[in-house]
């Protein structure tokens, strides 16, 4: 598995920086109109309430794009998570763990690549953080998910606050190149 196109998205005085091909899928799912080769697109896992920092943060971890045609190579699944500041909130830090569960599992376990479950930290100052992971190259069949997790920071860079949520699932069924073998 590989992985690619790694962006933090932060909110503020921050500058935004992100790589073009992703701005152009956050674009389509924000406008509602991005559909992945099998349709599994835009699912969240969301809580809290919106408001003012210091009140319950709002918290995601979204399934973004969903392909699964074509050769190995060219599947994707493509995981965000969101955050909102709280009180006492210095900077905030979100790290994606895409976790895999083959045919036959009956549970999930942490892919590991270069790159993969990273702490990535927002700017100080920063009111909503958004960080967003493509990973490439998924095998089939199997079915994908991310594990995103979320630390708030005060101004020593202590952890002030811990959340985590799990996206929704990316399945990748069987290619025609490879053995058939049924998920479950």
């Amino acid at each position: 598995m590989q992985m690619s196109r790694t962006s933090p998205a932060v909110s503020g005085s921050a500058p935004r920086l992100l790589f073009p091909a992703l701005v152009c899928a956050l674009v389509l799912v924000c406008g509602g109109q991005a559909l992945g080769a099998t349709g599994q697109t835009g699912g969240s896992s969301q809580t809290g309430q919106p408001g003012a920092t210091g009140s319950a943060p709002v918290i995601s971890g979204t399934l973004e794009q969903c392909l699964s045609v074509g050769e190995q190579a060219d599947r994707s699944a493509t995981f965000s998570g969101e955050m909102t500041a709280v009180a006492g909130t210095a900077r905030m830090a979100m790290r994606i763990e895409v976790q895999e569960r083959m045919p036959g599992d009956t549970l999930f376990h942490t892919v590991s690549a270069p790159g993969l479950g990273v702490w990535r930290s927002s700017q100080p100052g920063v009111k909503i953080y958004k960080y967003v992971k493509q990973v490439t190259n998924l095998s089939s069949p199997a079915v994908y998910r991310a594990l995103v997790r979320f630390h708030w920071l005060d101004g020593k860079g202590y952890v002030i606050k811990r959340a985590e949520r799990h996206t929704p699932t990316c399945a990748q069924p069987v290619s025609p190149s490879s053995p058939s073998t049924p998920l479950e």
